[in-house]
């Protein structure tokens, strides 16, 4: 007799993400054994865990699946600090994946700021840990428990932000910090993007696996818990069930649409570059343009054009008539890269300031610089557009 359906379900999902894995995972360390002997260690995976069911779903299919196919696996979980007892909670959390034979298993323990709201300062602080923790262990990926359901709550929240194609194709299955060094390409995984949330609850329950249930998804206080709560059943009642499913459906739709958009706008950024003019007369210097890929930024900026001044100031100059001869989808996305290159947060930067920088090469009538997030800015010179740190 077979596992329970909700259980067979989660190791199906895990298992097929793990040979990917083995695919592209180089072998671990190699570490003693004997005398002289050596061998080399199996490459080790993790899993974010906090606790809940979807985690600990993920937690118990990636102990079951991970053996089996030669690989190590371990867990983390984070303690933010926000709520009362929550290094207790985390301590419990690393017994639990101690008694699934998950080894390594540790808390990490981060200080939330405040940038960008609550939510988003927890998460930065979270992947930032993990992060770090990953590379320290040599993992070569962590696995992320988010459902179907989280992904249909993304879409909904980027439908909300307007912000175009990339926002609503939600959450990738393979995403994160690339690790060139260890022949990595990627660092999260997240196999359960196609499982929804009652099936991984199922799996907990069949397996006696206990749970905790962060108060914080059912605070209205927090905008994915009203979407949640709120706006995804509101949504069901009146467009009948089957919502979710599509949203996720949409997400994907959406990513493979963003891609292709924005291997076009990496190519079309090639052939508007132009040289950043020359800097004011307090410190005038010709432009020194610095090595493909990099600059400030970070995020989807590829091999953005970027160049530095004398003056130590980072920016990206292009041709107004080549970008007005783009399509304003792939436009737009050149803009954006070249904004994020020059400084400009990628999380900060919104449609809005795309729109601004946009009429400077199609709605020109002698408008002043556009002032975007990270100090930096963007104006119009001669037959150039200038976006750089000021």
């Amino acid at each position: 007799m077979g596992p329970h359906p909700a259980v067979a379900a989660i190791r199906l999902a895990v298992r097929r993400i793990l040979r990917d894995v083995l695919q592209d995972a180089p072998a671990g360390p190699r570490a003693p054994v004997g005398p002289s002997a050596s061998h080399r260690r199996p490459p080790l995976v993790l899993v974010a865990c906090s606790g809940g069911a979807d985690s600990m779903a993920l937690a118990s299919a990636l102990a079951f699946e991970a053996p089996r196919l030669g690989l190590r696996a371990g867990g983390l979980t984070v303690d933010h600090g926000l709520q009362p007892g929550s290094g207790d909670r985390a301590r419990e959390v690393v017994s639990r994946l101690t008694e699934l034979s998950l080894e390594p298993a540790e808390a990490l323990t981060v200080a939330v700021g405040r940038d960008g709201g609550p939510e988003a300062a927890a998460r930065t602080a979270r992947y930032t840990a993990l992060d770090e923790a990953a590379d320290r262990l040599g993992a070569v990926a962590v696995l992320l428990g988010h459902t179907r359901d989280d992904q249909a709550e993304t879409v909904l929240l980027g439908l909300a932000r307007g912000s175009g194609a990339r926002s609503l194709s939600g959450m990738a299955a393979v995403s994160g910090s690339p690790a060139g060094r260890d022949g990595i390409r990627h660092r999260y995984l997240r196999p359960f993007l196609g499982v929804d949330r009652q099936i991984t609850r199922k799996a907990c329950m069949v397996q006696s696996l206990p749970v905790w249930d962060d108060p914080h998804n059912a605070d209205p206080a927090f905008t994915r818990s009203r979407v949640r709560h709120d706006a995804l059943p509101a949504l069901e009642k009146a467009l009948g069930r089957g919502v979710v499913e599509a949203l996720a459906r949409t997400a994907q739709l959406s990513r493979d649409d963003a891609d292709a958009l924005d291997a076009w706008a990496r190519e079309a950024e090639r052939k508007v570059r132009a040289e950043l003019p020359h800097s004011p007369p307090s410190s005038r210097s010709l432009p020194s343009r610095a090595p493909r890929g990099e600059g400030g930024g970070g995020g989807d900026t590829g091999d953005a054009v970027n160049v530095t001044d004398l003056t130590g100031r980072s920016g990206s100059a292009l041709d107004i008539a080549g970008l007005g001869a783009l399509p304003p989808a792939v436009r737009r996305r050149v803009l954006r890269r070249a904004a994020v290159a020059a400084g400009s947060p990628a999380g900060s930067l919104f449609a809005r300031h795309i729109e601004e920088v946009d009429r400077l090469v199609t709605g020109w009538h002698g408008q002043r610089a556009i002032s975007l997030p990270g100090r930096v800015a963007a104006r119009r010179q001669g037959g150039t557009l200038v976006i750089r740190q000021v």
